[in-house]
């Protein structure tokens, strides 16, 4: 089979096109025929090398974080899916495959895909959609009332996160360029910040808390945003302890070097007051399909800025780092 495969750390040559051995099922996994797959900026992140201290990845590997399809086999004791089910999923951490003909998910993480959605829009959830979820309901606690920050409502994970925040009966104020507007105001923004002319922190009342997407100077703006015991999640940000030892299974080691790595972003949190999160987010297949549902009530559309047959995914990626996508790019299996 045909898989897009990480050979080395670096840049854009150190992926190829590549025939490999199609993957068998394993006891509780399911093989997927890949029909889309959505691309996302932590896609590039680990071909640069950038998550080598997170991720142990074994090379050369399949590279690809979430896919859509169709259910080929099963193994041992994976029987939640008829062969033939329409299935999509964020595969696991620790394996990665999403960019193959085929995958081998656990079919703890996969869930059907609603009739509504098409393989294409529903490549584009499991990964973005499943961050902003973890990060708004389970890191942030957002509710009815709660003022919430997004900052870069435009990209992928930010039209997840508006759509999710007002849907949890947030009042959502969100940062995007002049372009992005219309877009973010779509998906349901109440404020939006033109961030190329303004500085949110000029404009806007105190919120609740804040979902960064940016990193940065905008991380280090968004604490003085926050009231006084808030909290500020980050995607973006410098990884800190609790990542390590909540979303990596207690990975001690790692988290005493986060803890220095991340001294000066928790000092500049604790200033003004506010508790500092970096999520990395994980798989879950109950999750997914509470997302799917969200779909199929009309409270959530994926949002897709552009699509390319699975063959020119080296394009799709080389558009992705440009990093001016609105809404997520997917790449899609020819029958």
């Amino acid at each position: 089979m045909k898989a897009y495969t990480l050979t080395g750390y670096g840049d854009a040559e150190k992926t190829e096109m590549r025939e490999v051995e199609r993957p068998q099922p394993g006891p509780g996994q399911v093989l997927v025929r890949m029909k889309a797959a959505g691309l996302n900026p932590v896609d590039y992140k680990i071909r640069q090398g950038a998550l080598k201290p997170i991720l142990r990845l074994k090379l050369p590997t399949t590279m690809g974080n979430e896919l859509a399809g169709v259910v080929e086999a099963r193994g041992k004791a994976a029987t939640r899916f008829a062969v033939g089910s329409r299935v999509f999923a964020r595969v696991g951490k620790e394996k990665l495959g999403a960019f193959a003909e085929y995958a081998v998910v656990e079919e703890e993480y996969l869930t059907s895909i609603p009739d509504k959605l098409e393989f294409a829009e529903a490549a584009a959830i499991p990964l973005a959609g499943l961050t902003a979820l973890q990060a708004l309901r389970d890191e942030l606690g957002v509710g009815s009332g709660y003022r919430v920050l997004i900052t870069g409502g435009a990209g992928g994970v930010g039209t997840f996160a508006i759509q999710i925040a007002k849907a949890l009966g947030a009042h959502v104020v969100t940062t995007a360029s002049e372009r992005g507007r219309e877009l973010v105001e779509r998906m349901g923004a109440d404020e939006v910040i033109d961030y190329e002319n303004q500085k949110f922190e000029d404009v806007i009342e105190p919120v609740d808390g804040a979902f960064d997407l940016i990193g940065g100077d905008t991380l280090s703006r968004t604490f003085g945003i926050v009231k006084k015991g808030g909290r500020v999640v980050s995607i973006a940000g410098t990884p800190e302890p609790r990542m390590a030892t909540r979303d990596l299974d207690g990975r001690y080691g790692l988290a005493a070097m986060l803890w220095v790595a991340s001294v000066k972003i928790r000092a500049q949190a604790k200033k003004a007051g506010v508790d500092y999160r970096f999520l990395l987010m994980h798989p879950s297949g109950s999750e997914l399909a509470y997302l799917a549902q969200m779909t199929q009530l009309g409270k959530l559309t994926p949002q897709i800025d552009s699509r390319y047959p699975f063959a020119q995914i080296g394009e799709a990626m080389a558009e992705l780092e440009k990093g001016h996508a609105k809404g997520k790019i997917v790449v899609t299996m020819d029958d």
